[in-house]
């Protein structure tokens, strides 16, 4: 279901600047954006960033309430548009369209269950600034330094779980993730139940959490968005 709010026709064009960025890993950025006055969107929605022919799409993790607009994004060597990003100055014009996407948020009686991988987390950062709580977080990486803002989701989640692929380094708490992909943790500790999931990440982890909720979790809910 495509929530009523915001409709396809809404997508505009909007010019924005670059205020800052931050360095999350030696591979992954927040960069921040000035927010045009008349552009609105909903918490786990995106944009669509432009570049001469460059479209990409990139998740909002600032709040609708913020006054700028953030994204969280992995530059890679051999990309288009993330190193023009992570080189980008302070005042640097760029345009986007949106907001794009309707991988929102729906109450229901359910629990909610969000998983990710990688800056897959990015909409849930969103949803979480708008003051959502008490969901199961499911963050896989591979490793503990990639945990993204893992303080602020630990602190409104009811139960947040890292999945860390590789071994823990010897400071981290072994007793505080779960070795193994999210899929696995799915499929050997959530209690059966109907669940809402909410799976943002590589398009082979969301085929593998599909599979496993149509074999586990048949009556729940299945919300998906492919993050690259």
């Amino acid at each position: 279901m495509r929530p009523p709010t915001i409709k396809d026709h809404d997508v505009r064009l909007y010019s924005t600047e670059v205020l800052e960025r931050v360095w999350l890993t030696d591979r992954v950025f927040e960069i921040r954006l000035s927010k045009p006055s008349t552009f609105k969107f909903m918490a786990g929605q995106r944009i669509r960033l432009l570049h001469r022919a460059i479209r990409r799409d990139y998740s909002l993790i600032t709040a609708p309430s913020d006054p700028t607009l953030a994204l969280c994004l992995k530059k890679i060597e051999s990309g288009e548009y993330s190193p023009i990003l992570a080189s980008a100055k302070p005042g640097t014009q760029l345009s986007f369209t949106g907001p794009l996407g309707y991988f929102t948020y729906r109450p229901s009686g359910r629990p909610t269950v969000f998983v990710a991988t990688g800056t897959g987390i990015a909409p849930f950062l969103s949803m979480v600034r708008t003051g959502i709580t008490g969901f199961t977080l499911l963050h896989g990486v591979h490793r503990a330094t990639n945990l993204y803002y893992r303080d602020i989701f630990s602190r409104a989640a009811r139960l947040y779980i890292p999945c860390l692929a590789a071994e823990a380094e010897e400071t981290e708490d072994r007793e505080s993730v779960f070795r193994g992909r999210v899929s696995h943790y799915l499929a050997e500790h959530l209690p059966s139940g109907n669940y809402d999931f909410y799976v943002c990440g590589r398009q082979e982890m969301i085929r593998d959490v599909t599979l496993m909720v149509d074999a586990r979790f048949p009556s729940s809910l299945l919300y998906t968005e492919v993050f690259y």
